[in-house]
């Protein structure tokens, strides 16, 4: 067995060990492109070695989705088959895991009018909005994982062929996603310890709001009472602990909908339905954004802010270290799965549920009234750099530090 061979054979196993945390007797739904069928066929093979009852696959082929975009009438775009979201509603309530293989050009669309592309997303956001709450209140297991498309590839190593890009960058994901360790799974459950141990350090301390400081930004952002910061594993509603992302670096909460106030800078590009905006910057008040301005990709950022009045609110807030591995790679990804992981972010959109005390069960307006963001997208962008000083403001008023210089204020090793 080549080495290659022997990585993907470590890398499926992780995914759906790991990653899923597939059980018997469950079936698995799989978003892969078509580039990927090799490495499928081996994770669908691993998910039946270990008891699966089926293995769904949902193929995108990025190629086809491009003259899609391109030629359809609009009136298409606008309107996500009801079928196939009732198809996958169906699976998930039948307990179905979920695995997203993820590794998208992230320049696919960028001739393509950003109207039509905002369409599209759009109705997807809101086809599918049943479906992804199965997954943001983990009601099922689902991870996401990365997969070198060439055209990623390329994008990250321009300077290489597209063979070597390619091969370059399956060397980073088996780092980052500690594939090259000799046991990845026992590596994993080490690193979900480290994870765990700085969410209930913030857990305890339920800091009232954090205060971002950086070259160019200026932001408080307010959580709410009983917010909940999650980060490595996560449980799902039947109790089987899953890995929502391979790699994964952060600790994660929800702040206050209404309690954004200042400017953020973002330090990444951010890639967006085939689009990248890059250098870009938003002024909140009183939680939503009343201003902004990019560098590149300024209309598509509009019209992500113009989805719906929750996209202009934060769903998320990030803590990542400047020293991750991922960071200390040096590497633009291009990819929201591994930038994020390299820097702290923050989410226009919808929130986590699982991020406050009872919010799987809230209704709306319970949700609405405790702070918490709804919308038909969730959007990470990435403001976190070696310059960035986060502090932690106590509900008695107490300014402690979170990071220093792009990193933890203190130590959870």
């Amino acid at each position: 067995m080549t080495n290659q061979k022997e990585q993907l054979v470590k890398y499926s196993k992780l995914a759906v060990q790991m990653g899923v945390n597939l059980q018997k007797d469950q079936g698995l739904i799989i978003n892969a492109p078509v580039e990927a069928v090799d490495f499928v066929r081996m994770i669908a093979e691993e998910a039946y070695a270990l008891g699966a009852k089926n293995v769904h696959i949902e193929w995108n082929d990025e190629g086809l989705t491009y003259l899609k975009m391109k030629h359809a009438p609009l009136d298409v775009l606008k309107n996500f088959p009801k079928w196939k979201a009732d198809g996958l509603v169906e699976m998930v309530k039948d307990g179905y895991a979920l695995l997203s293989i993820y590794g998208p050009n992230p320049d696919l669309l960028k001739d393509i009018a950003a109207e039509r592309v905002a369409a599209s997303n759009k109705a997807s956001g809101q086809a599918l909005s049943d479906y992804r709450n199965y997954v943001m209140n983990d009601k099922v297991c689902w991870s996401v994982i990365g997969y070198p498309e060439t055209s990623w590839a390329q994008k990250v190593f321009p300077d290489l062929d597209k063979d070597d890009a390619k091969q370059k960058l399956w060397e980073k994901i088996y780092s980052t996603t500690r594939v090259d360790q000799e046991d990845p799974v026992s590596a994993w459950a080490r690193h979900n310890e480290t994870l765990r141990v700085a969410r209930e350090y913030l857990n305890e301390k339920q800091y009232k709001k954090l205060v971002y400081k950086g070259p160019g930004t200026d932001l408080t952002i307010e959580l709410p009472d009983h917010h909940i910061w999650h980060g490595g594993s996560a449980v799902s509603e039947s109790g089987v602990e899953f890995n929502p992302n391979l790699p994964t670096e952060e600790v994660f909460t929800m702040p206050h909908k209404y309690g954004v106030n200042g400017t953020v800078v973002s330090t990444k590009p951010l890639n967006y339905g085939g689009n990248l905006i890059e250098n870009f910057t938003l002024t909140f008040k009183e939680g939503k954004v009343v201003d902004f301005k990019a560098e590149k990709g300024e209309e598509t950022l509009k019209h992500l802010l113009d989805t719906d009045e929750g996209a202009r609110r934060l769903g998320e807030v990030a803590l990542v270290p400047h020293e991750s591995p991922i960071s200390q790679s040096n590497i633009i990804f291009y990819n929201t799965l591994f930038d994020e992981n390299a820097s702290c972010h923050l989410a226009l959109g919808k929130a986590y549920p699982t991020n406050i005390k009872n919010g799987p069960t809230m209704s709306e307006e319970e949700m609405n009234q405790h702070g918490v963001n709804d919308s038909f997208v969730h959007e990470d962008f990435m403001v976190g750099s070696a310059d960035l000083d986060i502090d932690g403001i106590t509900k008695d008023g107490r300014t402690e530090p979170i990071f220093r210089q792009g990193n933890w204020a203190m130590s959870f090793q």
